[in-house]
C-alpha cells in the first residue's frame, strides 16, 4: 500500500506542477520522467503515478465540471490551488478506477490535504469526495 500512496503524491504534485505552471500535465509528467531517469536523485516516476495523471488528463474536463457543480459556493478557479488538484486526483480514482476502494481513495485524499493545506481543507476534501461516492453510478453514465 505505501506504494500505491507514494505512487498519488506524485500523481498530485504533478497535477499541482502543471497547474502552476500553465502546462498540460501530459508535459510535466513527460519532465518527471525525463529526470527521474537522469538524476538519480529525483523520485521515480511509478506506472500508477503515470496511470494516474494520464487516467486524470483523459477526463480532466468532466472532472473540473464536477467539481465546480458539486462544491457549493465555490468557483474552480477561486479554490486553493492545492484543493483542487487534490479533489482532481480523488475525483479521478474514485469515479473511474475500480481497482481501490472507495474509501482508500477518500482517505488517501484526506491525508494529501493535511499534509499540504489548510485545516479547513480536509474536511471540504472529504465532503465533496464523499459526494462522489454517492453519485457514482450516475457520474460515469452521464459521461
Amino acid at each position: 500500500m505505501a506504494a500505491r500512496n507514494t505512487a498519488r503524491k506524485r500523481a498530485f504534485q504533478i497535477l499541482f506542477e502543471a497547474d502552476q505552471r500553465g502546462e498540460s500535465v501530459q508535459t510535466v509528467l513527460a519532465d518527471w520522467v525525463r529526470h527521474s531517469r537522469s538524476d538519480t536523485r529525483q523520485p521515480p516516476v511509478t506506472e500508477y503515478t503515470m496511470e494516474l495523471v494520464e487516467g486524470y488528463a483523459q477526463y480532466a474536463d468532466r472532472i473540473d465540471d464536477l467539481i465546480v457543480t458539486y462544491a457549493v459556493d465555490w468557483e474552480i478557479d477561486r479554490m486553493p490551488v492545492v484543493d483542487r488538484n487534490i479533489l482532481r486526483l480523488g475525483a479521478y480514482e474514485l469515479i473511474w478506477v475500480d481497482g481501490t476502494p472507495d474509501a482508500v481513495v477518500i482517505d488517501e485524499a484526506v491525508q494529501l490535504a493535511k499534509e499540504f493545506s489548510t485545516d479547513d481543507s480536509p474536511s471540504f476534501v472529504n465532503g465533496l469526495l464523499a459526494r462522489f461516492k454517492d453519485l457514482k453510478p450516475n457520474l460515469r453514465r452521464e459521461q
